[in-house]
């Protein structure tokens, strides 16, 4: 999951990265609107924090730009489902409705609470999704979203937050092939560089993982040129097989 904040305070800023870091986010930081926007024309996001009150180009408008109801709106139909949780000082209930109103899917009043705001992030996440995160699965092999646990079988599997956000992004896009650019574009942040290497350090390290578990040497299957993905099962991926 990839969340944009864009936040003209660089203390808030600074916490809510490393909060949302830790449990397992690809964050990307943005300190003014104008740079936001560019952020939103050039990565996919699943979810924005946005301040109001913002150098060039507040949060209001960028929210109903973002919706394709403001001026200079979005064409793309994936800005309109990415969602967006508006942060600001401001506390009336009027406020509250501006900010609605312009397509925020949720409000929350600075001083916030970090973990009820990081419990609004998981709510509107688990809503974008058409369907629920409470487990993801191919064949054997789980994972749990809300808990980071990943298991084979009964065999729970340890792995670093890159290794678990590669696995989770393979298996939701199952026999679909995703290029090692591709893979990096979601998976690390604009700060980092990392180099198509590194992926295949990363899927290298997670196959003996799943290996030393119990999985198949080829549940993650190269497409030569292309890039990964998932093997096929001979039985659905939203039923795993019962075990005796």
């Amino acid at each position: 999951m990839r969340i944009l904040v864009v936040e003209d305070d660089i203390q808030i800023a600074d916490m809510l990265t490393e909060a949302l870091i830790n449990r397992q986010y690809t964050v990307d930081v943005a300190q003014d609107g104008e740079l936001a926007w560019e952020y939103i024309e050039t990565y996919e996001y699943n979810l924005v924090l946005l301040d109001v009150t913002l150098p060039k180009v507040d949060g209001l408008r960028f929210c109903q730009k973002l919706r394709g109801s403001g001026e200079g709106s979005a064409s793309k139909n994936r800005n309109r489902s990415i969602s967006v949780l508006m942060l600001t000082a401001r506390d009336t209930i009027a406020d509250k409705i501006i900010g609605l109103d312009a397509g925020a899917d949720a409000y929350m009043v600075k001083p916030f609470d970090l973990e009820e705001l990081l419990a609004q992030v998981r709510a509107l996440l688990r809503r974008r999704d058409s369907v629920s995160r409470s487990q993801l699965c191919w064949g054997n092999l789980c994972l749990n979203p809300d808990t980071f646990e990943v298991a084979y079988g009964n065999k729970p599997l340890r792995l670093t937050p890159k290794e678990y956000a590669l696995l989770e992004l393979l298996i939701s896009n199952g026999r679909r092939v995703l290029s090692r650019p591709g893979i990096i574009e979601r998976l690390w942040s604009i700060d980092e560089s990392p180099t198509e290497e590194a992926v295949k350090t990363h899927i290298r390290t997670l196959r003996q993982k799943l290996k030393a578990v119990g999985a198949p040497d080829s549940i993650i299957e190269t497409v030569h040129g292309l890039g990964y993905r998932m093997k096929q099962l001979d039985y659905p991926p939203e039923i795993p097989p019962i075990s005796r």
